[in-house]
Order: structure tokens, then sequence, then C-alpha cells
């Protein structure tokens, strides 16, 4: 099994080195990761500026891009081979919700996934790293069962995993979710440069607005590992009969003769 890791918090995070350490026995690992924190950069891709790839004194390879760049390039030239599995994370913090969307973690493995090959995010509930190698072990455990499976072939899927920040032992078993939902976003904050200029912070992540049992909130909440297969096509497939309705009247107005 050969395994791509990628992440957006950077090629020195303690999340990706426990990932990479908990996989790399396991399985052909290559790690190719932002150079820099990448958080919230989504799908991003770098086309206005090159990008340069360099070797970190651990093995790491590193890009001066964001998570989809590390993966695009990975598998467009850099490695001249396929992987079978696209694996982002270990995240410092939940990418649940409605943060999946903004989630460079998420982006990675995404990308991979855009091209064909199974893919896994995996991310802490909590920031600051608390109990790291257990979040490890499980997504080692994870990874395994699904090989084990005949899970992992080349039929692609996308999976987001967040994992509660406990010992092992106390990691409920893993539990099929779907996304929950947060409130808007805080205010932006605002701040006077040193040179009397506003500047403008993002705000706070909104409070969590959907974790009833089922969503991957409640599921993390109650100390279990929350697995949620997600998808690319954003097609409102519910609204398209409304909207072919509407299509045709905004067609009848359109040919009207301008007043």
């Amino acid at each position: 099994m050969k395994i791509l890791i990628s992440n957006d918090d950077g090629y020195q995070a303690p999340g990706i080195v426990a990932l990479y350490e908990a996989l790399k026995d396991v399985a052909q690992v290559e790690v190719i990761a932002p150079e820099q924190n990448n958080s919230a950069k989504s799908n991003a891709l770098t086309l206005h500026s090159p990008l340069y790839v360099h070797r970190a004194a651990n093995g790491f390879r590193y890009v001066n891009g964001t998570p989809a760049d590390c993966v695009h390039i990975a598998l467009t030239g850099l490695l001249d081979y396929r992987p079978d599995l696209v694996v982002s994370g270990i995240n410092n913090g939940a990418n649940m919700g409605d943060d999946t969307i903004y989630s460079g973690t998420v982006g990675a493995a995404m990308e991979g996934f855009l091209f064909g090959i199974p893919a896994i995010a995996f991310s802490q509930v909590h920031k600051d790293w608390v109990h790291l190698e257990s979040a490890a072990l499980k997504a080692r455990e994870l990874v395994l069962a699904m090989h084990h499976q005949q899970l992992i072939t080349p039929k692609p899927w996308l999976l987001n995993v967040n994992i509660p920040n406990l010992p092992f032992a106390e990691i409920g078993k893993m539990k099929l979710c779907r996304l929950g939902k947060r409130h808007a976003a805080e205010k932006v904050i605002q701040q006077q440069s040193p040179r009397g200029e506003t500047m403008y912070w993002i705000g706070a992540a909104g409070p969590v607005m959907d974790d009833a049992e089922g969503t991957d909130f409640h599921a993390t909440a109650t100390g279990h590992m929350a697995i949620t297969p997600l998808k690319v096509d954003l097609t409102d497939h519910d609204s398209l009969g409304y909207w072919s309705q509407t299509a045709a009247r905004l067609a009848s107005e359109l040919e009207k003769p301008p007043v």
C-alpha cells in the first residue's frame, strides 16, 4: 500500500509527524505538506506564482503553497507513482459541520479524491495536541481495517474523520455521521495598525447550531470517533424541480422586448 500524507498545519506540525509515525510501518508513506500553516485555505490552488519543493532533514517534502497545491503537484508529476490512498492531518482542531467547507485539511484530501484516489481527512476535536498519539493510533487502526476489508481500491471515496482528545482506551467506537451545522461566524475584529490604518481579523467560528444525535458534533461530544462521507457535487438536487419551473418563467421574461 502506498500512502501520500499532507496537511494544512505545515510539515513541522506535531499532527503530521504523529500520523507519519503511525503509518510508516504499514505502508510506503510519502509526506508532502505546506511549508507554513495554511488553515482555512480550503481547495485553493496557487496559479500566479511558482511553487518550490524542498526536503526537510526528516525526509518530509514541503511546498511554499496550499494543502491542495501539495497534493496536486504530487499527483501530477512530483511522484513517479500513483498512491493508493491520500491521508490529510492530523489537524490541530475539529473540522466538523460547516468547517469542512473552509478546511485546508479536507481540501488536501479532496484534491486526492478529485484525482480518483480514496482519501481521508483526520482531525482532533480540540487544539493543543492533547492525546495526539491516541488519535494517530486510531487513524492507523482505521486505515488498516479499510485495507483488510479491501476498501482501498481504484474507486475513490472521501471521508472526514474527527477524533476526540481522549486516551486511546476511552475513545468510543466509530460512528457514521452527517455534518452538523454552526451559527454564522462571530463579528469581524477591528484594530488600528501602528500606521493608523484599520485592520480586520476574521472572527471566530460561530457556536454549534445543530448538534443533534447523528451529527459529527454529537458523536465526538459523547466520546466517539466521527466519520462522515463527503462528496464534491454541490448541485441542489432537491431544488432542481423548482428551479426548472422558475428558469422557464425567467426565460419567458427575458424574451419580452425591452421596455
